[in-house]
């Protein structure tokens, strides 16, 4: 499954990153999804794209299911890719997998918006930007 994510990353688990029940507390998954995004941001080339004209993603939301506990130790991959490609949005899904399990231990969804931090205000997808992220997602 990982396997059809354009950006996937490798991840040691930490030993604090668990909780009082001995496995991983729910809040780190989400930093996962956010490595995931910024891999994503980094991987197709669009910070560097969009960086120096001022404009970057925000997040408007993100979501995780959670489908099987990962302990300490472990080391899991977690995917991103373009669900949806709107106009001024992109929603990306995640896949979280663990070595140990050899199965996706959660699924995630997160929509960014593209924003103009100088004007601080929303911008259309279009031109350069939307064909690296075109192409992109065409590399898998």
């Amino acid at each position: 499954m990982i396997e059809r994510f354009p950006a996937v990353m490798e991840i040691p688990v930490q030993w604090g990153d668990q909780d009082l029940f001995a496995h991983v507390n729910n809040t780190v998954y989400f930093r996962w999804i956010e490595s995931s995004r910024v891999a994503y941001w980094t991987q197709s080339g669009l910070h560097d794209l969009m960086h120096p004209r001022g404009l970057g993603p925000i997040l408007a939301s993100v979501k995780c299911d959670y489908k099987k506990q990962i302990r300490y130790p472990d080391t899991i991959q977690v995917g991103a890719k373009i669900c949806k490609l709107g106009v001024s949005s992109v929603t990306l899904d995640h896949v979280i997998t663990s070595k140990n399990n050899d199965a996706v231990s959660a699924i995630g969804q997160s929509v960014i918006v593209l924003f103009n931090y100088q004007k601080q205000h929303p911008i259309p997808i279009e031109g350069d930007i939307r064909e690296a992220f075109e192409k992109f997602e065409a590399s898998v």
